[in-house]
């Protein structure tokens, strides 16, 4: 039987919406696992799972042939990773912890036989599927045509998670010049963002570091959610 957090993160979900049994039985079959800030949850290439976020940071990101790293989204307490994976089988992205992290296993197997058998159940797969590509989408707008602040802020935990450890702080190694860079503006725009964001208590600086205190906030800023 599945504890009190769960219950709830599953209800809030799009799971929650499924038919009673449907969500019983997702529900008896899936564990509970934690994980701290740093770990992989999963590797690209893996055999494909699916997972609902209890709480947490999670980012999934691709990996290039030399090494760089992309930000596809970013999952929150409620959230569902995997569909895409089960759906159409490996894809080229890992699951990493921001934070610490608790997730529970959803039995892809269940899920996918109540939606080959339940219009109703293939019908909100779709539906969460379409929400995933939108948040796709979203995100390499955020990338292209977002304000400074929201560039800066999707930058510093693109590169705090590249560089991060397992259970290991979130820090960004990189000067303001770097970082202006990066996102297509000068440095003294740049240095005032970072001030906003110290004033705010989502990060803390250093010459050639910055140090991310909150990291679930500053995923807000990315999105314009000031205070999420």
């Amino acid at each position: 039987m599945a504890d009190t957090d769960v219950a709830d993160a599953m209800a809030r979900s799009f799971l929650g919406k499924l038919p009673p049994d449907v969500v019983a039985a997702l529900t008896a079959d899936g564990d509970r696992t934690d994980y701290p800030a740093g770990s992989t949850v999963y590797r690209g290439g893996s055999a494909p799972r699916a997972a609902l976020v209890v709480h947490g940071l999670i980012r999934v990101y691709m990996t290039s042939p030399e090494g760089r790293q992309v930000t596809v989204r970013y999952a929150r307490d409620s959230d569902v990773l995997g569909i895409a994976l089960i759906v159409g089988g490996p894809l080229n992205e890992s699951v990493q912890a921001l934070a610490q992290s608790s997730l529970f296993s959803v039995n892809s197997r269940t899920l996918m036989e109540a939606a080959r058998h339940d219009a109703r159940v293939a019908w909100a797969v779709a539906e969460e599927l379409n929400r995933r590509l939108d948040e796709t989408l979203q995100q390499t707008a955020i990338n292209a045509f977002g304000s400074v602040k929201q560039r800066v802020a999707a930058h510093l935990l693109d590169i705090a998670s590249a560089q991060q450890r397992p259970q290991a702080r979130l820090v960004a190694r990189v000067s303001q010049q770097e970082l202006a860079d990066a996102v297509g503006s000068v440095r003294e725009v740049v240095a005032r963002v970072l001030r906003d964001l110290r004033l705010a208590g989502l990060v803390a600086t250093s010459p050639d570091s910055v140090l991310i205190l909150d990291a679930a906030r500053l995923n807000g800023e990315c999105w314009g959610r000031t205070g999420a």
